[in-house]
């Protein structure tokens, strides 16, 4: 594993075409753009009937994702010392439960009405449903509902949960499965960071671990993003270190970076004709005003700065919608439920709509409509125009304001409208079965000659955690300039601070007393690195004499 900076933002993918239309597997749907193919979908409705094909009680603040008839939902159970998070599994034509898988809510102090905040993610693969949960567990599941993996990445990793309980839902790309956090860890991973964790999505197997720049200054939930810029596959996301970072995907490796504010940026980011959308409602860098809306330039490489801002947009405070995108507007809430139409191009206010007085889900578009609720108790069905926003629909979910709370995006699949309150799941549209999905196709990947160049050589798995005598068996694969894979194939191996043996990519701890270190590959000049931890068995015994005054135990 290579230690690279990282991220935790949201972006429009340039229509990747990566999942059909009918499944919303993905937190910000099938392109992660916020928006849906659908068509024929209901531009009013009542809790009393009208186009509700059905609903549950079983409420939250994580949004919805769906694969065929399956409809998949985090939320909180139990309370005091039996608080725990649930994903539950539903059919996604009635409502009616499945199966439930509990985790337990260990390791964080975060409140119990923002207990599951992050949404699960969906592999349309292979059908596999991953949850993060706020004490740092994730966990990988089949459609039945099977345990195939699990990592408690407060124990692994020092990852640090908070009273906000601000959680980034899991991102599926090829063979990855990638989440983030605030994290301090050991050796060069000591320093708290906001960190980004790559991992096999069959075996749960560490593929790369990266690392924003900057100090963070909190934890932060913003989703991440896939797209393709210049040729290279990006993810990009805005971190808890305030920064907005692009990286290779499919390695860590990092591309560009844009320093935003002092705080942490919860909103996720547009990228459309080589140009970003970030925003944020905290405090900026360069003056006392909090809030900024801007345009840079998504082709960049390095740090990007002043010279590479398009426009910016001051007075609109968006620091936890994220945006969404139709033709060339911008469609965006701010935090006192104000939805903006922007201008793509300059950044210019269209229109403006209020639809209450607090807010943090994102709009989704779909059939030349925009849905979306408020904290206020509301859900909305808007008709987007140049100049103005028509009310479509405005349902008032309980008897007093506030009462059923909307935190979450909804979601679009089957025909129907899917969303999420505290108390209750809706589906609007049709009653019935859904219109169902065509077959998922792959994107095509690239074909690389096995004498393309390589300039990463990546170890997997990036670490692990052994004790004494044990054997873990690495193998090395290299990477193009772009980031695009080339081949795994035989490296020269070496130990860096390991006391043992590795031959052709296998390691044997044979130390006894505790260790930590590296396991080297090197290919054509290129090395790359896996963090290995060897640890002792209980009961360990250390008066720290042998160590360097203020130096901790390597492990």
């Amino acid at each position: 594993m290579m230690t690279t900076r990282l991220l935790s933002l949201f972006l429009l993918p340039c229509f990747l075409g990566l999942l059909p239309a009918g499944d919303w597997t993905d937190y910000r749907g099938p392109n992660r753009d916020g928006s849906s193919p659908d068509k024929n979908l209901p531009s009013k409705w009542s809790v009393t009937g009208e186009n509700l094909a059905w609903k549950a009680p079983y409420g939250g603040r994580s949004a919805p994702v769906i694969h065929g008839d399956r409809m998949y939902v985090m939320n909180g159970v139990g309370s005091g010392s039996t608080l725990h998070e649930r994903l539950m599994c539903l059919n996604a034509d009635n409502g009616q439960v499945i199966w439930e898988h509990h985790m337990k809510a260990y390791l964080s102090d975060v409140p119990a009405h923002r207990v599951s905040w992050a949404s699960p993610v969906v592999d349309p693969e292979t059908g596999n449903v991953y949850a993060f949960g706020v004490g740092g567990l994730l966990a990988g599941l089949n459609r039945q509902g099977k345990l195939l993996w699990e990592h408690s990445m407060a124990e692994e990793q020092g990852l640090v949960t908070t009273h906000g309980g601000r959680t980034v839902s899991p991102v599926v790309y090829e063979n990855l499965v990638i989440v983030g956090g605030v994290s301090t860890g050991w050796g060069e991973m000591a320093r708290p960071a906001h960190r980004y964790f790559a991992f096999d999505k069959r075996n749960g197997q560490f593929v790369w671990i990266s690392t924003p720049g900057g100090r963070p200054f909190d934890t932060t939930y913003s989703p991440g993003v896939i797209t393709e810029l210049n040729g290279v596959k990006l993810f990009v996301a805005g971190g808890g270190d305030g920064d907005v970072h692009a990286i290779k995907v499919l390695t860590g490796e990092p591309v560009w970076s844009f320093t935003m504010s002092e705080r942490g940026i919860n909103t996720g980011v547009l990228v459309y004709r080589n140009q970003a959308i970030v925003s944020h409602g905290e405090e900026n860098l360069d003056t006392s005003a909090m809030r900024l809306p801007a345009s840079i330039d998504a082709a960049g490489r390095g740090n990007l700065g002043p010279r590479d801002v398009k426009w910016k947009a001051p007075g609109f405070q968006g620091g936890y919608s994220t945006p969404v995108m139709d033709g060339d507007r911008v469609f965006q809430s701010d935090n006192g439920a104000n939805l903006y139409a922007l201008d793509f191009h300059t950044g210019k206010v269209l229109w403006k709509q209020n639809l209450g007085t607090i807010q943090k889900a994102s709009p989704v578009i779909a059939d030349g409509k925009i849905y979306v609720g408020t904290e206020g108790g509301k859900f909305f069905i808007l008709k987007p125009h140049a100049d103005h926003c028509e009310i479509l629909s405005e349902v008032e979910l309980g008897k007093v304001a506030g009462e059923e709370q909307v935190i979450a995006s909804a979601a679009v699949a089957r025909g129907r409208v899917y969303f999420v309150s505290t108390q209750n799941i809706y589906a609007l549209g049709r009653k019935g079965a859904g219109i169902a999905p065509p077959p998922y196709r792959p994107e095509p990947q690239p074909h690389l000659a096995a004498d393309v160049p390589a300039t990463y050589v990546q170890v997997v798995p990036a670490e692990v955690i052994l004790r004494s005598g044990e054997t873990v068996r690495f193998k090395a694969s290299t990477f193009d300039v772009k980031g695009r894979f080339i081949q795994e194939t035989k490296a020269e191996w070496s130990l860096e601070g390991l006391k043992g043996k590795v031959e052709d990519g296998s390691f044997s701890a044979t130390a006894v007393e505790a260790q930590a270190g590296n396991v080297k590959a090197t290919v054509g000049g290129i090395s790359g690195t896996a963090r290995v931890r060897v640890v002792p068995p209980l009961p360990w015994s250390e008066n720290f004499d042998n160590l360097a005054p203020g130096a901790p135990p390597k492990h």
